[in-house]
Protein backbone atom coordinates (compact mmCIF):
# COMPACT_ATOMS: atom_id res chain seq x y z
CA UNK A 1 0.00 0.00 0.00
CA UNK A 2 2.60 2.49 0.93
CA UNK A 3 4.35 1.60 -2.59
CA UNK A 4 1.18 2.12 -4.33
CA UNK A 5 0.75 5.64 -2.73
CA UNK A 6 4.14 6.82 -3.05
CA UNK A 7 3.65 6.12 -6.74
CA UNK A 8 0.39 8.03 -6.95
CA UNK A 9 2.08 11.09 -5.51
CA UNK A 10 4.84 10.79 -7.85
CA UNK A 11 2.67 10.54 -10.84
CA UNK A 12 0.49 14.05 -9.19
CA UNK A 13 3.85 15.70 -8.97
CA UNK A 14 5.00 14.62 -12.09
CA UNK A 15 4.95 17.43 -14.72
CA UNK A 16 3.08 17.32 -17.75
CA UNK A 17 3.74 18.66 -21.27
CA UNK A 18 1.19 20.96 -22.32
CA UNK A 19 0.21 21.01 -25.48
CA UNK A 20 0.98 24.37 -25.66
CA UNK A 21 4.98 23.68 -24.51
CA UNK A 22 4.94 20.64 -26.75
CA UNK A 23 3.83 23.00 -29.64
CA UNK A 24 6.29 25.65 -28.15
CA UNK A 25 9.31 23.03 -28.45
CA UNK A 26 8.13 21.90 -32.21
CA UNK A 27 8.58 25.67 -33.09
CA UNK A 28 11.91 26.08 -31.12
CA UNK A 29 13.11 22.89 -33.29
CA UNK A 30 12.01 24.05 -36.48
CA UNK A 31 13.29 28.09 -35.91
CA UNK A 32 16.54 26.68 -35.18
CA UNK A 33 16.93 23.88 -37.68
CA UNK A 34 18.14 26.37 -40.55
CA UNK A 35 20.63 27.96 -38.55
CA UNK A 36 21.82 24.31 -37.40
CA UNK A 37 21.66 22.66 -41.28
CA UNK A 38 23.65 25.98 -42.31
CA UNK A 39 26.16 24.37 -40.19
CA UNK A 40 26.18 21.00 -41.68
CA UNK A 41 25.64 22.37 -45.23
CA UNK A 42 29.13 24.43 -44.83
CA UNK A 43 30.67 20.65 -45.49
CA UNK A 44 28.55 18.65 -47.29
CA UNK A 45 26.39 19.12 -50.23
CA UNK A 46 22.69 20.31 -49.28
CA UNK A 47 19.48 19.65 -51.03
CA UNK A 48 16.57 22.14 -51.78
CA UNK A 49 12.88 22.49 -50.83
CA UNK A 50 12.22 22.40 -54.17
CA UNK A 51 14.32 18.71 -54.75
CA UNK A 52 12.64 17.48 -51.44
CA UNK A 53 9.17 18.25 -52.75
CA UNK A 54 10.20 16.34 -55.77
CA UNK A 55 11.15 13.29 -54.00
CA UNK A 56 8.57 13.17 -52.05
CA UNK A 57 5.90 13.07 -54.85
CA UNK A 58 8.03 10.63 -56.71
CA UNK A 59 8.95 13.04 -59.57
CA UNK A 60 12.75 12.48 -60.68
CA UNK A 61 15.40 14.81 -59.74
CA UNK A 62 18.54 14.91 -61.52
CA UNK A 63 21.48 16.79 -59.90
CA UNK A 64 25.00 16.07 -59.96
CA UNK A 65 26.77 17.97 -57.25
CA UNK A 66 30.21 19.86 -58.65
CA UNK A 67 32.82 21.54 -56.65
CA UNK A 68 33.29 25.34 -58.06
CA UNK A 69 36.50 24.07 -58.95
CA UNK A 70 35.13 22.54 -61.84
CA UNK A 71 32.64 25.03 -62.84
CA UNK A 72 33.76 27.18 -65.76
CA UNK A 73 34.76 30.57 -64.06
CA UNK A 74 32.78 32.34 -66.51
CA UNK A 75 29.55 30.90 -65.12
CA UNK A 76 29.75 31.81 -61.82
CA UNK A 77 30.74 35.30 -62.90
CA UNK A 78 28.20 35.54 -65.46
CA UNK A 79 25.44 34.52 -62.65
CA UNK A 80 26.61 37.44 -60.39
CA UNK A 81 26.10 39.91 -63.05
CA UNK A 82 23.06 38.60 -63.90
CA UNK A 83 21.75 38.13 -59.98
CA UNK A 84 23.01 40.56 -57.69
CA UNK A 85 26.23 42.58 -58.83
CA UNK A 86 27.45 43.79 -55.26
CA UNK A 87 27.36 39.96 -54.13
CA UNK A 88 30.96 40.65 -53.37
CA UNK A 89 30.64 43.51 -51.11
CA UNK A 90 27.46 43.11 -48.94
CA UNK A 91 26.66 41.16 -46.47
CA UNK A 92 24.43 38.72 -47.43
CA UNK A 93 21.63 41.57 -47.96
CA UNK A 94 21.79 44.27 -50.48
CA UNK A 95 19.95 46.89 -48.18
CA UNK A 96 19.92 49.66 -51.09
CA UNK A 97 18.59 47.75 -53.72
CA UNK A 98 15.78 46.58 -51.48
CA UNK A 99 14.96 49.85 -50.55
CA UNK A 100 14.75 50.97 -53.83
CA UNK A 101 12.66 47.97 -54.97
CA UNK A 102 10.48 48.54 -52.08
CA UNK A 103 10.08 52.27 -53.15
CA UNK A 104 9.00 51.18 -56.74
CA UNK A 105 6.88 48.34 -55.66
CA UNK A 106 5.47 48.74 -52.34
CA UNK A 107 6.88 45.43 -51.42
CA UNK A 108 8.63 42.25 -51.82
CA UNK A 109 9.97 42.12 -55.32
CA UNK A 110 12.05 40.07 -57.27
CA UNK A 111 14.94 42.74 -57.75
CA UNK A 112 15.42 42.83 -54.47
CA UNK A 113 16.27 39.27 -53.66
CA UNK A 114 20.97 38.43 -53.45
CA UNK A 115 22.05 35.20 -54.11
CA UNK A 116 22.54 34.30 -50.00
CA UNK A 117 18.59 35.11 -50.07
CA UNK A 118 17.98 33.10 -52.94
CA UNK A 119 20.07 30.21 -51.46
CA UNK A 120 17.98 30.73 -47.93
CA UNK A 121 14.94 30.76 -49.47
CA UNK A 122 15.73 27.42 -52.19
CA UNK A 123 17.40 25.33 -49.31
CA UNK A 124 15.00 26.29 -46.17
CA UNK A 125 11.67 28.28 -47.49
CA UNK A 126 9.17 28.05 -49.77
CA UNK A 127 8.28 29.85 -53.36
CA UNK A 128 4.90 31.99 -52.53
CA UNK A 129 3.82 34.36 -50.11
CA UNK A 130 6.78 37.07 -50.05
CA UNK A 131 5.47 39.60 -47.69
CA UNK A 132 5.54 36.37 -45.08
CA UNK A 133 9.03 34.95 -46.61
CA UNK A 134 11.40 37.49 -47.03
CA UNK A 135 11.63 39.09 -43.58
CA UNK A 136 13.13 34.85 -42.84
CA UNK A 137 14.91 35.39 -45.82
CA UNK A 138 17.15 38.30 -44.52
CA UNK A 139 17.72 36.90 -40.96
CA UNK A 140 18.88 33.45 -42.64
CA UNK A 141 21.07 35.19 -45.43
CA UNK A 142 22.81 37.14 -43.44
CA UNK A 143 23.16 34.21 -41.08
CA UNK A 144 24.53 32.13 -44.17
CA UNK A 145 26.59 34.83 -44.94
CA UNK A 146 28.45 34.55 -41.47
CA UNK A 147 28.85 31.12 -41.72
CA UNK A 148 30.39 30.65 -45.12
CA UNK A 149 32.78 32.25 -47.36
CA UNK A 150 31.32 33.77 -50.55
CA UNK A 151 32.86 31.06 -52.48
CA UNK A 152 30.59 28.72 -50.98
CA UNK A 153 27.46 30.70 -51.15
CA UNK A 154 28.03 30.78 -54.88
CA UNK A 155 28.64 26.68 -55.00
CA UNK A 156 25.75 25.80 -53.70
CA UNK A 157 23.66 27.90 -55.79
CA UNK A 158 24.93 26.82 -58.81
CA UNK A 159 24.37 23.66 -56.76
CA UNK A 160 20.40 23.92 -55.93
CA UNK A 161 19.45 26.28 -58.59
CA UNK A 162 16.69 24.93 -60.91
CA UNK A 163 18.15 25.13 -64.55
CA UNK A 164 15.19 23.14 -66.67
CA UNK A 165 12.20 21.76 -66.62
CA UNK A 166 11.53 18.38 -65.10
CA UNK A 167 13.38 18.24 -61.92
CA UNK A 168 16.99 19.64 -63.77
CA UNK A 169 18.85 21.47 -60.53
CA UNK A 170 22.39 22.47 -60.51
CA UNK A 171 24.77 23.88 -63.07
CA UNK A 172 26.30 20.49 -63.99
CA UNK A 173 22.65 19.07 -65.17
CA UNK A 174 21.57 21.96 -66.48
CA UNK A 175 25.09 22.30 -69.18
CA UNK A 176 24.55 18.68 -70.06
CA UNK A 177 20.78 19.44 -71.32
CA UNK A 178 21.13 22.80 -72.54
CA UNK A 179 24.41 21.93 -74.19
CA UNK A 180 25.41 18.63 -74.15
CA UNK A 181 28.48 19.23 -72.28
CA UNK A 182 30.06 19.87 -68.58
CA UNK A 183 29.50 22.88 -66.50
CA UNK A 184 33.40 22.95 -66.61
CA UNK A 185 33.83 23.00 -70.47
CA UNK A 186 31.14 25.93 -70.84
CA UNK A 187 32.04 28.56 -72.92
CA UNK A 188 31.38 32.62 -72.14
CA UNK A 189 28.42 32.70 -74.34
CA UNK A 190 27.02 29.73 -72.53
CA UNK A 191 27.17 30.90 -69.30
CA UNK A 192 25.82 33.87 -70.34
CA UNK A 193 22.95 31.92 -71.60
CA UNK A 194 22.40 29.73 -68.23
CA UNK A 195 22.72 32.64 -66.48
CA UNK A 196 20.05 34.99 -68.80
CA UNK A 197 17.94 32.02 -67.80
CA UNK A 198 17.98 32.03 -63.88
CA UNK A 199 15.90 32.56 -61.63
CA UNK A 200 13.12 30.84 -63.57
CA UNK A 201 14.59 28.57 -66.48
CA UNK A 202 11.71 26.70 -66.93
CA UNK A 203 9.72 29.36 -69.13
CA UNK A 204 13.40 30.81 -69.60
CA UNK A 205 14.70 27.52 -70.97
CA UNK A 206 18.35 27.84 -71.85
CA UNK A 207 18.45 24.98 -74.24
CA UNK A 208 15.83 26.47 -76.29
CA UNK A 209 17.16 30.05 -76.56
CA UNK A 210 15.10 32.20 -78.71
CA UNK A 211 15.38 36.36 -79.54
CA UNK A 212 14.54 37.72 -76.57
CA UNK A 213 16.62 35.23 -74.58
CA UNK A 214 19.73 35.35 -76.71
CA UNK A 215 19.67 39.39 -76.63
CA UNK A 216 19.36 39.27 -72.59
CA UNK A 217 22.03 36.69 -72.86
CA UNK A 218 24.47 39.10 -75.01
CA UNK A 219 23.99 41.47 -72.31
CA UNK A 220 24.91 39.34 -69.50
CA UNK A 221 28.17 38.45 -71.79
CA UNK A 222 28.81 41.88 -72.12
CA UNK A 223 29.09 42.67 -68.47
CA UNK A 224 30.66 39.57 -67.24
CA UNK A 225 33.53 40.38 -69.48
CA UNK A 226 34.19 43.54 -67.39
CA UNK A 227 33.28 42.29 -64.05
CA UNK A 228 37.04 40.76 -62.62
CA UNK A 229 37.12 43.29 -60.35
CA UNK A 230 33.60 43.05 -58.29
CA UNK A 231 34.04 39.27 -58.74
CA UNK A 232 37.47 39.16 -56.81
CA UNK A 233 35.74 37.15 -53.93
CA UNK A 234 35.31 34.32 -56.45
CA UNK A 235 38.69 33.47 -56.64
Amino acid sequence: MAFLARSSTARLLKPRLSPLGLFGRIALVLVALPFLLTLLYSVVPPVSTLMIARWATLRPVERVWTPIDRIAPALPQAVLVSEDARFCSHHGVDWGALRGVFARHGGPARGASTIPMQVAKNLFLWQGAPYLRKPLEIVLAHWIDLVWTKRRVMEVYLNIAEWGPNGVFGAEAGARRAFGRSAGALTPQQAARMAAALPNPVTRDPKLGGRQASAHAAIVAARARGAAAIAACLR
